[in-house]
């Protein structure tokens, strides 16, 4: 992932057969502006679920060629929702989009047992994609809007998440700080105790694929003067690939101050379904959910 970016990644993407993308609720502005951007560069073909008579009339507003499009007719959110992902289910798409639908009622249908997309025990949680100017490469982070407060074990879960993200974006070996407030393995904070068991398991190969450090504070994470000062060693240290977060109030965070104060490119899909889904903030931008729908076509 060394120098590389979203205009790299998106070259990778134009170079794969186009995937069938199917969008829940597919209705509003946002989402159609960034979709149609991607069908008109060949990297997905769309599948609208929704009311057929908004669909047209958005698309009609917009400049957009509505024959471009299938249409799922629907008359609820929750029936949209059900029918992208029977679609899913049927081998009919490969790739899901949650489009004007509230993140609750899409993920209930989606962990519906009855469709087989989540493994049994499995969980679901956001992995995002980021590239900042002021960082040497991109980012992959997690948990920004799904989990709020994973425990130890959905963790581990989650930095595997981490690792097979960052393999599909390219990188062989990724490196994964667990982050917590400091470096010391402090007993009362459980960030740290956590950060530690998991890079444990990764030294003991019960995590593969990646190089996994911490407990890790964020500075020593991505700046190396920092690891320097602090006289902290580690292959990861200043240098991550991935970030792994103790809870979504310090993730979502850093996603918003990334993406609205720095400008950041960021992207942002849900892991752990048997496709990947994409799912981004109602406040994010048409390109956020351009990028997000380039990123779930690399990886799927």
């Amino acid at each position: 992932m060394e120098n590389l970016n979203f205009e790299d990644l998106l070259e990778q993407v134009k170079k794969q057969p186009e995937k069938r993308l199917v969008v829940v609720n597919g209705v509003d502005v946002n989402t159609l502006e960034a979709l149609n951007k991607a069908v008109e560069m060949g990297l997905v073909k769309a599948i609208l679920t929704g009311d057929r008579e908004r669909i047209e009339e958005t698309c009609s507003n917009l400049d957009i060629d509505i024959n471009n499009y299938e249409i799922v007719h629907t008359l609820s959110e929750r029936e949209a929702a059900e029918k992208a992902v029977g679609l899913i289910h049927d081998g009919k798409a490969d790739l899901i989009m949650k489009g004007l639908v509230s993140t609750d009622k899409f993920m209930k249908v989606l962990l519906k047992k009855e469709y087989g997309l989540v493994p049994p025990r499995g969980i679901l949680s956001h992995v995002a994609l980021m590239e900042n100017p002021n960082y040497h490469k991109l980012l992959v982070f997690s948990d920004a809007g799904v989990i709020p407060y994973p425990d130890l074990q959905q963790k581990i879960t989650m930095t595997r998440y981490l690792i097979q993200t960052a393999q599909s974006l390219g990188i062989e070996k990724p490196k994964v700080a667990v982050i917590a407030p400091t470096e010391q393995i402090i007993i009362s904070i459980q960030s740290c105790m956590d950060g530690a068991t998991i890079a444990k398991m990764s030294e003991h190969g019960q995590i593969e694929g990646g190089e996994v450090d911490g407990p890790m504070a964020l500075d020593v994470a991505i700046n190396r003067n920092s690891a320097s000062i602090k006289g902290f060693t580690s292959s990861v240290a200043g240098d991550a690939d991935c970030l792994l977060f103790p809870n979504i109030d310090a993730a979502n965070v850093f996603y918003k101050t990334n993406s609205k104060l720095c400008k950041a490119q960021m992207a942002g899909i849900i892991a752990g379904a048997k496709v990947p889904a994409v799912v981004v903030s109602r406040g994010d931008s048409e390109r956020i959910k351009f990028n997000s729908i380039a990123m779930a076509s690399l990886i799927s």
